[in-house]
Protein backbone atom coordinates (compact mmCIF):
# COMPACT_ATOMS: atom_id res chain seq x y z
CA UNK A 1 0.00 0.00 0.00
CA UNK A 2 2.96 2.44 0.89
CA UNK A 3 4.45 1.85 -2.37
CA UNK A 4 1.33 2.39 -4.34
CA UNK A 5 1.09 5.84 -1.99
CA UNK A 6 4.71 6.75 -3.09
CA UNK A 7 3.83 5.74 -7.21
CA UNK A 8 0.79 7.80 -7.32
CA UNK A 9 2.45 10.76 -5.46
CA UNK A 10 5.58 10.82 -7.83
CA UNK A 11 3.15 10.55 -10.96
CA UNK A 12 1.15 13.49 -9.22
CA UNK A 13 4.21 15.24 -8.93
CA UNK A 14 5.05 14.96 -12.42
CA UNK A 15 1.88 15.78 -13.92
CA UNK A 16 2.19 19.21 -11.72
CA UNK A 17 5.59 20.54 -12.83
CA UNK A 18 4.27 19.37 -16.46
CA UNK A 19 1.37 21.38 -15.83
CA UNK A 20 3.59 24.15 -14.51
CA UNK A 21 6.46 23.99 -17.62
CA UNK A 22 3.37 24.07 -20.11
CA UNK A 23 1.82 27.39 -18.47
CA UNK A 24 5.36 28.98 -17.75
CA UNK A 25 6.39 28.65 -21.61
CA UNK A 26 2.89 29.65 -22.95
CA UNK A 27 2.90 32.58 -20.41
CA UNK A 28 6.35 33.44 -22.57
CA UNK A 29 5.02 33.20 -25.72
CA UNK A 30 1.53 35.39 -24.69
CA UNK A 31 4.28 37.98 -23.48
CA UNK A 32 5.88 38.06 -26.78
CA UNK A 33 3.12 38.04 -29.15
CA UNK A 34 1.78 40.71 -27.29
CA UNK A 35 4.83 43.17 -27.18
CA UNK A 36 5.59 42.29 -30.71
CA UNK A 37 1.84 42.77 -31.83
CA UNK A 38 1.99 46.00 -29.89
CA UNK A 39 3.85 47.85 -32.13
CA UNK A 40 2.52 50.10 -35.18
CA UNK A 41 4.38 47.92 -37.77
CA UNK A 42 7.47 45.55 -37.81
CA UNK A 43 10.14 44.86 -40.76
CA UNK A 44 11.73 41.40 -40.60
CA UNK A 45 14.75 40.16 -42.39
CA UNK A 46 15.14 37.03 -42.21
CA UNK A 47 17.34 33.53 -43.82
CA UNK A 48 15.95 29.93 -44.12
CA UNK A 49 18.30 26.77 -44.20
CA UNK A 50 17.49 23.09 -44.13
CA UNK A 51 18.82 20.18 -42.95
CA UNK A 52 18.08 16.40 -42.73
CA UNK A 53 20.86 14.21 -41.26
CA UNK A 54 18.97 11.29 -42.93
CA UNK A 55 19.45 12.48 -46.21
CA UNK A 56 23.12 13.66 -45.76
CA UNK A 57 21.96 17.56 -45.91
CA UNK A 58 23.44 19.50 -43.27
CA UNK A 59 22.47 23.05 -42.68
CA UNK A 60 25.32 25.70 -44.23
CA UNK A 61 25.36 23.03 -47.16
CA UNK A 62 22.99 25.23 -49.28
CA UNK A 63 23.41 29.54 -48.77
CA UNK A 64 20.63 30.24 -46.95
CA UNK A 65 17.36 31.85 -48.63
CA UNK A 66 17.04 34.81 -47.77
CA UNK A 67 13.08 36.88 -47.31
CA UNK A 68 11.90 39.97 -45.72
CA UNK A 69 8.50 40.98 -44.23
CA UNK A 70 6.53 44.04 -43.35
CA UNK A 71 3.89 43.31 -40.96
CA UNK A 72 0.95 45.81 -39.68
CA UNK A 73 -1.75 43.85 -37.61
CA UNK A 74 -3.27 41.82 -39.96
CA UNK A 75 -1.93 43.03 -43.57
CA UNK A 76 1.42 41.73 -44.68
CA UNK A 77 4.02 42.70 -47.54
CA UNK A 78 6.29 39.48 -47.92
CA UNK A 79 9.19 39.07 -50.16
CA UNK A 80 10.24 35.27 -50.40
CA UNK A 81 11.11 32.46 -52.61
CA UNK A 82 11.14 35.10 -55.23
CA UNK A 83 7.14 35.87 -54.81
CA UNK A 84 5.88 38.71 -53.50
CA UNK A 85 2.70 38.19 -51.16
CA UNK A 86 0.32 41.38 -50.61
CA UNK A 87 -2.52 40.95 -47.93
CA UNK A 88 -4.45 43.35 -47.39
CA UNK A 89 -6.69 42.32 -44.74
CA UNK A 90 -9.09 41.11 -47.23
CA UNK A 91 -7.26 39.85 -50.40
CA UNK A 92 -4.14 38.05 -50.96
CA UNK A 93 -1.91 39.05 -53.72
CA UNK A 94 0.48 36.50 -55.31
CA UNK A 95 3.18 38.04 -57.22
CA UNK A 96 5.39 35.92 -59.45
CA UNK A 97 8.22 38.30 -60.63
CA UNK A 98 9.94 35.57 -62.68
CA UNK A 99 7.05 34.31 -64.51
CA UNK A 100 4.74 37.84 -64.32
CA UNK A 101 1.75 36.31 -63.05
CA UNK A 102 -0.16 37.29 -60.18
CA UNK A 103 -3.30 35.21 -58.24
CA UNK A 104 -6.02 36.71 -56.11
CA UNK A 105 -7.61 35.00 -53.75
CA UNK A 106 -9.54 35.56 -50.43
CA UNK A 107 -8.68 35.17 -47.77
CA UNK A 108 -4.78 34.90 -45.80
CA UNK A 109 -2.38 32.05 -46.77
CA UNK A 110 -4.23 28.85 -45.28
CA UNK A 111 -2.16 25.50 -44.73
CA UNK A 112 -2.77 22.28 -43.54
CA UNK A 113 0.00 20.81 -42.97
CA UNK A 114 1.28 22.57 -39.99
CA UNK A 115 3.52 24.86 -41.96
CA UNK A 116 4.27 28.29 -39.92
CA UNK A 117 3.97 31.03 -42.62
CA UNK A 118 6.38 34.19 -42.07
CA UNK A 119 2.79 35.84 -41.57
CA UNK A 120 1.50 33.98 -38.65
CA UNK A 121 4.95 34.47 -37.09
CA UNK A 122 3.02 35.81 -33.98
CA UNK A 123 -0.24 34.06 -33.91
CA UNK A 124 0.50 30.39 -34.86
CA UNK A 125 0.75 28.85 -31.68
CA UNK A 126 -2.62 29.94 -30.35
CA UNK A 127 -4.06 27.15 -31.51
CA UNK A 128 -3.35 23.07 -31.81
CA UNK A 129 0.14 22.75 -29.77
CA UNK A 130 1.77 21.62 -26.26
CA UNK A 131 4.12 23.70 -24.64
CA UNK A 132 7.55 23.17 -22.47
CA UNK A 133 9.95 25.21 -22.03
CA UNK A 134 13.41 24.16 -23.92
CA UNK A 135 16.89 24.87 -23.53
CA UNK A 136 18.32 28.64 -22.56
CA UNK A 137 21.36 29.30 -25.06
CA UNK A 138 23.68 31.47 -25.42
CA UNK A 139 24.06 32.97 -29.06
CA UNK A 140 26.51 35.64 -30.04
CA UNK A 141 26.05 37.02 -26.22
CA UNK A 142 22.71 36.84 -26.66
CA UNK A 143 20.20 34.61 -24.11
CA UNK A 144 18.19 32.84 -26.39
CA UNK A 145 15.12 30.54 -24.44
CA UNK A 146 13.61 28.18 -26.43
CA UNK A 147 10.21 26.77 -26.05
CA UNK A 148 9.35 23.49 -27.68
CA UNK A 149 5.80 23.13 -29.23
CA UNK A 150 3.87 19.63 -30.72
CA UNK A 151 0.99 20.16 -32.80
CA UNK A 152 -2.40 18.13 -31.27
CA UNK A 153 -2.80 17.18 -35.15
CA UNK A 154 -1.10 13.24 -35.33
CA UNK A 155 -1.49 13.90 -39.19
CA UNK A 156 0.28 17.42 -39.43
CA UNK A 157 3.72 17.19 -41.12
CA UNK A 158 5.42 19.34 -38.28
CA UNK A 159 5.87 16.81 -36.11
CA UNK A 160 7.82 19.77 -33.49
CA UNK A 161 8.06 23.74 -33.76
CA UNK A 162 11.29 25.28 -31.74
CA UNK A 163 10.63 28.68 -30.82
CA UNK A 164 14.13 30.91 -30.38
CA UNK A 165 13.24 33.84 -28.04
CA UNK A 166 15.61 36.55 -26.55
CA UNK A 167 15.31 36.65 -22.98
CA UNK A 168 15.99 40.19 -23.14
CA UNK A 169 14.30 42.27 -25.52
CA UNK A 170 11.39 39.55 -25.72
CA UNK A 171 11.50 39.63 -29.36
CA UNK A 172 11.50 35.74 -31.86
CA UNK A 173 14.91 35.15 -32.72
CA UNK A 174 14.61 32.11 -34.56
CA UNK A 175 12.16 29.56 -35.47
CA UNK A 176 12.99 25.60 -36.26
CA UNK A 177 10.08 23.10 -37.93
CA UNK A 178 10.70 19.61 -37.75
CA UNK A 179 8.96 17.49 -40.03
CA UNK A 180 7.63 14.00 -40.30
CA UNK A 181 10.62 12.93 -43.09
CA UNK A 182 13.10 14.22 -40.54
CA UNK A 183 14.09 17.78 -42.30
CA UNK A 184 14.00 21.02 -39.86
CA UNK A 185 13.87 24.18 -41.39
CA UNK A 186 15.21 26.90 -39.71
CA UNK A 187 13.89 30.19 -40.00
CA UNK A 188 16.43 33.30 -37.91
CA UNK A 189 15.15 36.70 -37.84
CA UNK A 190 18.74 38.79 -39.01
CA UNK A 191 16.85 42.26 -39.23
CA UNK A 192 14.32 43.86 -36.78
CA UNK A 193 12.77 46.95 -37.08
CA UNK A 194 9.70 48.18 -35.56
CA UNK A 195 7.04 51.67 -36.05
CA UNK A 196 8.52 52.50 -39.33
CA UNK A 197 6.66 55.93 -41.47
CA UNK A 198 5.48 53.36 -44.34
CA UNK A 199 3.74 55.05 -47.32
CA UNK A 200 -0.46 54.65 -46.99
CA UNK A 201 -0.59 52.65 -49.84
CA UNK A 202 2.17 49.85 -49.05
CA UNK A 203 -0.22 46.93 -48.34
CA UNK A 204 -2.41 47.79 -51.41
CA UNK A 205 -1.96 46.17 -54.82
CA UNK A 206 -1.82 48.69 -57.54
CA UNK A 207 -3.39 46.53 -60.17
CA UNK A 208 -2.13 49.68 -62.94
CA UNK A 209 1.36 49.29 -62.35
CA UNK A 210 1.38 46.14 -62.71
CA UNK A 211 -0.80 45.67 -65.87
CA UNK A 212 1.53 47.88 -67.42
CA UNK A 213 4.17 46.08 -67.02
CA UNK A 214 2.92 43.22 -68.53
CA UNK A 215 1.99 40.85 -65.77
CA UNK A 216 -1.06 38.61 -66.28
CA UNK A 217 -3.67 38.42 -63.44
CA UNK A 218 -5.49 35.75 -62.77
Amino acid sequence: MKKITILFLGLFLTTVAFSQDSEKAKSLLDEVSAKMGAYKNMYIGFSQTLSNEDAGIKEGDEPPIRGEINLQGEKYNLNYLGNQFIYDGKKLHVINHDEKEISISEGDIEGDDGFVYPSKLLTFYKEGYTFKMGKLQNTKGRKIQYVILNPKDSNSEIIQVELGIDAKTKHIYKLIQTGTNGSKTSFTITKFKNNEDLPKNFFTFNKDKFLSNNYIID
